[in-house]
């Protein structure tokens, strides 16, 4: 069960150097351990406030290493969490902190028109993520893309719960050395962010960009992090493993179906685009000239029938595509400069809460389809 205490290790310190770690709810210290550098603390946190997207709770930790005047000081934040995969209502399903889960996501590439792959601003990381949230999604995809700390950050604080993709190679059969690479960059993306209370799915492999191995890398990355889910293959080249069966489509959206041991969920689907003169990449797209209703009308029919996956088939998440134009693409929530917002901000968002509320008691969805 979360929430029992955290674990705490102090590294790049000598070993046997005197540490004390404290967590505070606020300002109240709520437990305290002591050691040495070298071996782990276990801080009790009792009686927690488990982090969600509905109560992003973040404790707060003071770490000390050494005594006196001398001593080093550094302050953080954690928050308490689990995530699992649980059979509800004769289903496998995602649960968060023991309940019914349904992850809501976009796609999120993170591009940008000035740096490409590097925000303007702290204040335009945290724009995008806050848009999820006024639109009434609960998690966010981080697609083929590792962020600064500070996207985690924003994540962690405004409560959406994280799919990080591993960044895929461009080939079909990667050879020895390549797949070599792949891990080591991959163990080093899980240990960067795996104190991030935000991250509930690592994503090995992407439409089978790279893949290889079968079962071996989604088993690698749970054996590195037990705590969190493994999307073992998004899209089209599933091989039966990790804690989720993922599904594509456009657009869609598809028909996961959870088995015996992994839950179901649409990893991509939607993609309608609009251009908006003034604001829009030199690329062709279908949905060229529809109003805010229209597009509106069309996204909330989509997400129709994912509330009749959960219905029948207990899918525990779906992504859409995506949350803003890329250069190439139109089908965004919102223009590539982050200028105009596409859909009925309002409508989105009472859509999704109803949606994501009704699939916390299975029992209760009616299947139509």
């Amino acid at each position: 069960m979360p929430g029992k205490a955290l674990t705490a290790e102090v590294r790049g310190v000598r070993d046997g150097v005197p540490v004390t770690a404290t967590a505070y709810d606020g300002k109240r210290a709520v437990g305290t351990a002591t050691g040495r550098t070298g071996s782990a603390l276990t801080v009790p946190v009792p009686s927690p406030r488990l982090w969600s997207p509905d109560d992003p709770y973040l404790y707060q930790l003071k770490v000390t290493v050494g005594r006196g005047a001398k001593a080093d000081r550094v302050t953080s934040y954690f928050g308490m969490r689990s995530i699992a995969v649980e059979e509800v209502d004769g289903k496998k399903r995602m649960v968060l902190n023991g309940k019914p889960y349904l992850s809501m996501a976009t796609l999120d590439q993170g591009f940008w028109p000035d740096g490409l792959h590097t925000a303007p601003t702290d204040q335009a990381l945290a724009y995008d993520l806050k848009m999820h949230k006024r639109m009434g999604f609960n998690s966010v995809r981080k697609h083929i893309k590792v962020e600064p700390d500070r996207w985690y950050y924003w994540a962690d604080r405004l409560g959406l719960m994280v799919w990080q993709d591993m960044p895929a190679m461009n080939t079909i059969a990667p050879s020895e050395q390549s797949q070599a690479q792949y891990e080591r960059e991959m163990k080093a993306m899980v240990d960067q962010h795996i104190s991030s209370p935000s991250i509930g799915i690592w994503v090995t492999f992407n439409e089978g960009w790279g893949q290889y191995g079968g079962p071996k890398v989604p088993a690698l990355a749970k054996g590195w992090d037990p705590s969190r889910l493994i999307d073992g293959a998004s899209g089209w080249n599933d091989t039966g493993n990790g804690d989720l069966a993922d599904i594509h489509a456009y657009p869609g959206p598809g028909e996961p179906r959870p088995d015996a041991e992994r839950a179901g969920v649409i990893g991509e689907y939607g993609g309608l685009g609009l251009a908006v003169p003034g604001h829009a990449w030199p690329v062709q797209h279908t949905y060229v000239g529809v109003d805010q209703e229209q597009y509106t009308a069309e996204y909330l029919k989509l997400l129709d029938k994912v509330r009749q996956q959960v219905a029948c088939h207990g899918n525990s998440g779906a992504v859409y595509t995506q949350i803003t134009d890329v250069e190439g693409e139109l089908n965004g929530l919102i223009t590539y400069d982050r200028k105009k917002v596409k859909p009925d901000v309002e409508r989105l968002r009472q859509a999704h809460r109803s949606l994501i509320r009704a699939a916390e008691d299975p029992a209760s969805m009616e299947c139509t389809g």
